[in-house]
């Protein structure tokens, strides 16, 4: 292995750079959109039990304790003052977008990763081709085997561009299909709290 990094020249470097990367940033966020995290089933059917019964002050000291998405949600909507459903609507959309901001970070980068292993890849293989010819001009043919040689390790970088491209895009998406869907939970739960939140 080191023996062909070594042959696919420099750009192997950024491309195990963003291997690492997103494998890391694949890791880490496969462990914070735990659904367990983001929406806890405990604390969803607690806080609707206390909304129900006009227990706000000890729904909002529970939404304070706990650090999750859902329990953010749920104390835009307690503090606001005049709970009118177009001012929950406002404050619970606020909430939200910084929520939706917060389970969307580094999958962009992560996005950018898969989007450019493989470009990187192909500017390896196609410097790795220009030197390769010019050899061919400066000293002829000669031996086939040598351009051979030379025309292979030019697609190391091809080959290493889409091994990290492909599992990087694979998981990118996975990733991005759980915020969706995770997100699509805190709607339907904030849309519950405004039920049990507006006033007459």
């Amino acid at each position: 292995m080191m023996e062909l990094f070594e042959k696919g020249g420099l750009l192997m470097y950024p491309i195990t750079l963003g291997a690492v990367l997103s494998l890391a940033i694949f890791m880490e966020r496969v462990y914070t959109l735990r659904r367990s995290k983001v929406v806890p089933d405990r604390l969803l059917h607690a806080l609707r039990e206390l909304l129900a019964a006009k227990k706000l002050s000890e729904a909002e000291v529970m939404c304070r304790q706990n650090n999750s998405a859902l329990a953010t949600i749920f104390l835009a909507g307690i503090k606001v003052e005049k709970r009118r459903r177009e001012r929950l609507k406002e404050s619970f959309s606020e909430a939200g977008k910084s929520v939706a901001a917060e389970l969307e970070r580094y999958l962009n980068a992560m996005g950018t990763i898969a989007g450019i292993s493989p470009l990187m890849g192909l500017l390896g293989t196609v410097t790795g081709m220009i030197n390769v010819f010019q050899q061919v001009t400066a000293q002829g043919v000669g031996d086939p085997r040598l351009l051979a040689s030379g025309i292979w390790e030019a697609l190391i970088t091809t080959a290493a561009g889409l091994f990290v491209a492909i599992p990087t895009y694979v998981g990118y998406r996975h990733l991005i299909t759980r915020v969706d869907s995770l997100l699509l939970e805190l709607e339907e739960a904030a849309t519950s709290a405004m039920d049990y939140l507006e006033e007459e």
